[in-house]
């Protein structure tokens, strides 16, 4: 019998089609499974430890899983809980479990699998010439680091669901892990599991409506086949096979926690409108690694923003930005004392250069800009005092010495935002273990009162 997965979603919190997920319960699946987040959005959510989405949309998402988890009578998962998977965010998420256990009136055993590294352990796996740089790496710094956490596998996963947990969350996990750890443990094809988890991780984002959500991925002994859940999605060779090139530069390999996948040798074939099948995939085993990420605090943020909609400031926004920029840095040390080391003061200029900056090509003006300001220091109160002296003159200082002063608009008032820590990336390695649970840990709960077995 094929290992039947369901994935709502590529991530919980963003939302999925109701009826497709009702459907795919009707299907009868071995498991359901979900991501909960991943590095995407930077290093803010792993540096501060807390979910990038809201508890709210969390919350409203994982009520209706419970739900459809106690109907389907299966184990219930959730990898990289509260975005970054953290002890904190697990525990976060636990939370909002026993919250709607709660309210749902529901009886669950619930395993919590941590994957938070503390420094001494980093520290003897240096020392021990375990850990190994990816590129690019960082140099390792262990005494500043605000959270450390290490990249689970199917193993992990394993571990928990052997628990007879009826739900599983899970501290930061590889996007795959989730999916693929329990066609392995039924013995499937092992490259098949871990392809089709590649496939299957972002939910319907391999079909032709990926905003639908959601998945089911068949996996057995040869393989694995994919379909939509939505009547308004289908799979197709194309949009299957396309996914292994997301968030992989690699178009053929995937390296997991004991190897990698090789998808050279991989054959889609359309089964139908709507059903993709795929065979050939291989998994070769290596040693068994986990990676590990961290961050730190970078210093302390705020910024302002002004509008620039005057054509002659608009033409010449770049000009104004350099003799801006040299005027402030004079101001800055004058009346502070700082010099440019102690600080970094960055212009964007919105609707002009401000995410590709010098890489932009465009032509043509814009009718207005936006000038945001982005002023980095050592702590929150200089960051703080050095947007309030750049203030007036963001608001009205010209373009030359020989025009009178322009004003331009603020779209708020007061013009500057204090934005708190800046976190950085710290880790991008791996860690050798000689056991998958050498650096986890799990946690049992139970909810309500026990089903008698």
């Amino acid at each position: 019998m094929p290992t039947r997965v369901l994935v709502p979603s590529g991530v919980l919190g963003l939302g999925f089609d109701r009826k497709a997920l009702a459907r795919g319960v009707a299907m009868r699946p071995d498991i359901i499974c979900i991501d909960g987040g991943s590095t995407d959005s930077g290093p803010f959510s792993l540096g501060a430890g807390q979910s990038k989405y809201s508890r709210a949309a969390t919350k409203s998402e994982w009520r209706i899983l419970m739900q459809a988890r106690a109907e389907a009578g299966v184990p219930l998962v959730i990898g990289t809980a509260g975005t970054c998977g953290t002890d904190s965010t697990v525990d976060w998420m636990h939370d909002i479990t026993t919250e709607l256990a709660e309210e749902l009136g529901q009886s669950v055993k619930i395993a919590r699998l941590y994957s938070g590294q503390p420094v001494g352990r980093i520290a003897r796996a240096l020392e021990a010439g375990d850990v190994t740089p990816l590129t690019p790496a960082p140099e390792i710094r262990l005494d500043d680091l605000s959270n450390i956490v290490a990249l689970a596998g199917a193993e992990q996963i394993q571990a928990a669901l052997a628990t007879g947990a009826d739900i599983v969350i899970a501290g930061r996990t590889t996007d795959t892990a989730t999916i693929a750890a329990l066609p392995l443990l039924h013995g499937d094809a092992a490259g098949g599991a871990w392809h089709g988890a590649k496939i299957a991780e972002c939910g319907a984002l391999c079909s032709t409506n990926p905003t639908s959500g959601v998945i089911m991925v068949d996996f057995d002994t040869d393989g694995f086949t994919v379909e939509p859940m939505a009547e308004s999605a289908a799979c197709t060779p194309h949009s299957v096979s396309a996914h292994m090139l997301y968030e992989n530069s690699d178009p053929f390999h995937l390296y997991e926690p004991g190897g990698y996948l090789d998808v050279t040798g991989a054959r889609y074939t359309a089964l139908d409108q709507r059903r993709v099948r795929v065979e050939g995939s291989e998994w070769v085993p290596g040693p068994y690694t986990v990676k590990l990420e961290g961050a730190r605090i970078a210093g302390y943020q705020t910024t302002i923003l002004a509008i620039l909609r005057n054509a002659h400031y608009v033409k010449n926004a770049s000009l104004w930005v350099e003799r801006l920029t040299a005027y402030l840095t004079g101001e800055i040390e004058s009346r502070m004392g700082l010099t440019q080391g102690d600080y970094s003061l960055e212009f964007r200029l919105i609707g002009v250069n401000g995410a590709l900056g010098d890489l932009e090509n465009r032509s043509g003006d814009p009718v207005e800009i936006g000038v945001l300001g982005i002023i980095t220091a050592a702590s929150q109160p200089i960051a703080a005092e050095i947007g309030k002296l750049i203030n007036p003159f963001v608001l009205h200082y010209p373009l030359t010495d020989s025009e009178e002063l322009p004003t331009f608009a603020f779209p708020y008032s007061p013009a500057t935002t204090d934005r708190g820590p800046l976190y950085e990336f710290a880790l991008n390695h791996v860690m050798r273990l000689s056991d998958p649970m050498e650096a986890f840990r799990i946690e049992l709960s139970q909810i309500g009162a026990e089903v008698p077995a």
